[in-house]
């Protein structure tokens, strides 16, 4: 798809979480190409440096942090790396986070505690260190990565489903708390997505007898979403060009989860 480069986060300091992959990296890339200085952090450190030195060849702004997101130290080290170099953060787009596919009784506990912590625990501390930035400013955009699985459950995906509900229940939570200060948060919910990350998930919902084929999927939402495209509801998010949407859940997915 095309997109307007139009500079629209001119002097915007962003911060992208799993921003060296997948969307995360077409938002970084965007991010960037729209003026903003892009604090790329990713739990492949090298990832996100080849990314942002790609960038900045092109005479953007971007540097590339190693943390996990799900840590609490990482976090606080990478947010405090990112405002040393660029100054207070406008934007705050949680991305970060991955997936299980299983049996719901073939779950582990081990396994329940670590993608709630990837999933919805990153959101919880990113925002915890960013907003403290945007306060100071008098306002700021936290746009985070739910997903159509928020609303429309999917066998094998029990987990995957509660950690993205709870992703939009904090966006819309975290809106409500902080309107009347100047901070904005909204949630994206992407159907299936041409991604690695999504197409290993179509392999393992096939592989426990889902229905989970592209051409399934065609059946559902048209065909699979583009990076590119996430990408581009999460920019409208951040920007200034969605000034009155606040505690909203977009959901790029073609009508998926409104048949």
């Amino acid at each position: 798809m095309s997109i307007k480069i139009d500079g629209r986060l001119a002097g915007k300091v962003a911060i992208v979480s799993g921003g060296a992959g997948g969307c995360g990296a077409a938002a970084s890339e965007l991010f960037a190409a729209q003026g903003a200085k892009v604090a790329i952090i990713d739990r492949n450190g090298d990832a996100a440096e080849t990314l942002a030195s790609a960038l900045r060849d092109k005479g953007l702004e971007a540097i590339g942090i190693g943390a996990d997101v799900s840590n609490q130290s990482a976090v606080q080290s990478a947010v405090s790396a990112a405002r040393e170099r660029f100054g207070h953060a406008d934007i705050l787009f949680n991305h970060a986070g991955t997936l299980i596919v299983k049996p719901f009784l073939e779950i582990e506990e081990t396994e329940w505690d670590w993608l709630m912590s990837v999933n919805v625990k990153s959101m919880f501390l990113m925002t915890r260190a960013v907003l403290p930035q945007m306060l100071e400013k008098g306002r700021g955009s936290i746009v985070c990565t739910s997903s159509i699985s928020a609303v429309c459950a999917t066998p094998g995906e029990v987990l995957y489903d509660a950690t993205k509900g709870a992703c939009h229940m904090f966006a819309r939570a975290i809106a409500v708390e902080y309107r009347d200060r100047g901070i904005r948060c909204n949630a994206i919910a992407p159907g299936f997505i041409r991604t690695p990350h999504g197409i290993r998930e179509l392999k393992d919902l096939q592989a426990m007898g889902v229905d989970a084929t592209e051409e399934a999927i065609a059946l559902q939402q048209g065909r699979l979403c583009e990076p590119s495209e996430v990408a581009a509801a999460a920019l409208f998010l951040a920007s200034d060009e969605s000034s009155f949407v606040n505690g909203t859940h977009l959901f790029v997915d073609n009508g998926f989860s409104a048949i």
